[in-house]
């Protein structure tokens, strides 16, 4: 794991990198990232509704394939309501 990696770990997706408090908040509910650019990061799905959390989600990052302005995909892992899996990059 790189030291870029080891930033990630344990933070909410969207938080600032330099937020004195980068964990995930009591009240909120998140999911588990795993695999790809984001892999390890918390993702806040507190006000989604069921039929979003469903799909999934296309998350803005410059770490993937595509760099700035492209996306790291997150599909729900079936049977495991906490995580969802990287299932690739897009433009």
């Amino acid at each position: 794991m790189n030291g870029d990696e080891q930033l990630l770990r344990g933070r909410v997706y969207g938080h600032d990198h330099d937020d004195p408090d980068p964990g995930p908040r009591l009240g909120h509910t998140y999911v588990e990232l795993v695999g790809g650019p984001l892999d390890g990061l918390l993702l806040d799905v507190t006000d989604w509704p069921p039929e979003e959390i469903a799909t999934g989600a296309a998350l803005p990052t410059e770490l993937g394939q595509f760099g700035a302005g492209g996306r790291a995909l997150y599909d729900p892992r079936p049977g495991d309501a906490g995580r969802f899996d990287w299932s690739g990059d897009s433009p």
